[in-house]
């Protein structure tokens, strides 16, 4: 059976913090309400998303990959990761702020939950006037005046806030303590892992529980980096039917693509899985006469062994995702 582009059954996800964007900005279809999350392509366990069209239909990432393997992956990523599928693609919809954060090393990861790190990118498809991010700190501080700030509950003061809009971008590397602000909608792409250590949560209270929610404090001390950065904000180009630099790391990366007209993508050259996700506007794909069509909210994945497509649209932009 040949592997062709493929669409996943996204996993809509209760948060405290959840909103309607998800909904009213990109057509998601679900009756629960506080939805803050969609996930979109993923193999994080009793978490795995399902093709929902073509002969695939019904596999999970990990059943591709055992059946196709580098053939799905690319023989690189196959060696380096085996069957474990090494992504988790997001989109994100914050009405309330999500609490301060941090993710761990794939190191410490590994040895404290069997789990990869959480290495991570965000891009702002939509952002109300004066939503923020909160990305690392905005003066050096030593780890025992951060416990001071902490216990004070005065830590939001020596964090760096960013008001954003649409388009702004932030890579959040493992250590770098972070949250989404109320009334932001974005993409993330981030390594496959759900390990997050909570710093401070506003001191709320979850509906569903009727108790605040666990924080790990002592699990994140020896996680945070304290480094002070003159910006945390990622700067790229848009040049028009190319495909921009947006975040290179070890772990992903991710391109910013504006299509107008009609362009050809050629990928002889990479050994990797690509991944579209459409931030704005709509595209068709053709692959072998066969006609995929993209729209702001969706989600498409280029198996390895699918080298040449077409790509047309008035206007879309798309971040375009491989490793």
């Amino acid at each position: 059976m040949e592997l062709y582009p493929l669409k996943f059954q996204p996993l809509y996800k209760y948060r405290i913090w959840g909103g309607e964007k998800l909904k009213t900005e990109l057509g998601k279809n679900y009756s629960e309400n506080l939805i803050g999350e969609s996930w979109e392509i993923s193999d994080v366990n009793n978490d795995e998303t399902l093709v929902t069209e073509g002969p695939l239909k019904g596999l999970t990432l990990k059943q591709l990959t055992k059946r196709f393997k580098g053939d799905f992956l690319g023989e690189t990523v196959y060696t380096a990761f085996g069957n474990n599928f090494p992504l988790l693609i997001k989109f994100i919809d914050a009405k309330t702020p999500l609490s301060i954060q941090v993710h761990p090393s794939n190191e410490i990861a590994k040895s404290r939950h069997n789990s990869f790190g959480k290495n991570e990118m965000w891009y702002v498809m939509q952002a109300e006037k004066e939503a923020e991010l909160i990305i690392g700190f905005k003066e050096d501080l030593s780890p025992k005046q951060y416990e001071q700030y902490l216990k004070d509950g005065k830590i939001l003061d020596v964090m760096n806030h960013e008001v954003v809009s649409k388009g702004d971008t932030f890579y959040i590397p493992t250590g770098r303590v972070h949250a989404i602000g109320a009334g932001v909608l974005l993409a993330e792409i981030q390594q496959t892992s759900d390990i997050t250590y909570r710093i401070y949560d506003y001191d709320r209270v979850d509906n569903t529980t009727g108790k605040k929610r666990e924080l790990h404090n002592d699990l994140s001390k020896d996680v945070i980096d304290f480094s002070v950065h003159d910006t945390y904000k990622t700067h790229y180009n848009k040049t028009l039917n190319q495909s921009n630099t947006l975040v290179h790391s070890p772990y992903f990366k991710t391109n910013f693509l504006k299509v107008e007209g009609n362009i050809t993508k050629d990928y002889s050259n990479l050994d990797s899985f690509v991944i579209y996700m459409c931030v704005d506007g709509n595209t068709q794909i053709e692959w072998k006469n066969d006609i995929f069509t993209l729209k702001k909210g969706e989600t498409l994945l280029l198996p390895a062994s699918i080298k040449n497509i077409s790509l047309s649209s008035t206007s879309c932009e798309l971040l375009e995702v491989y490793l």
